[in-house]
């Protein structure tokens, strides 16, 4: 099965309708359904329900059943280890990234596969030596 990283400005589509919540929600489905598996850093989920936090859509109740529904879509999530931590803050030190983006980037690169983002700024940043491993989500076909 085919493995891909998604990040956090993707996973805030499957909750929140806006632009390419269509491409983020096939994602996700083809997660579930086996056709892929979606794998990030232990971040993202803390990430996504800030974003949702902060959204202001939701109440608290709303956002505990949000956080149980990302448990059970069984994200294949990886702690920082040396590798990880390394390739992170080289990524950061070269693109200008925040730790937190470049350790989305970092995940696709030593998985060697492709990070799926929303986020304009890392696929422009990503350009170049990283290209080939960040793709817009609208990119899935």
């Amino acid at each position: 099965m085919a493995k891909v990283v998604s990040d956090a400005s993707v996973v805030v589509k499957w909750f929140i309708q806006e632009k390419e919540s269509e491409k983020a929600l096939k994602l996700r489905d083809m997660h579930v359904s086996g056709q892929l598996e979606i794998a990030a850093p232990q971040l993202l989920f803390f990430e996504v329900l800030n974003a949702l936090k902060s959204s202001n859509l939701f109440s608290e109740e709303e956002l505990k059943t949000a956080a149980n529904s990302l448990l059970n879509y069984r994200v294949e999530l990886h702690p920082l280890n040396k590798k990880l931590a390394e390739k992170t803050v080289e990524i950061a030190f070269k693109t200008g990234l925040t730790i937190y983006d470049a350790a989305y980037v970092a995940l696709a690169v030593e998985l060697d596969t492709v990070l799926y983002t929303a986020d304009g700024k890392i696929v422009e940043t990503a350009d170049g030596e990283y290209s080939g491993h960040v793709l817009y989500v609208s990119k899935l076909s």
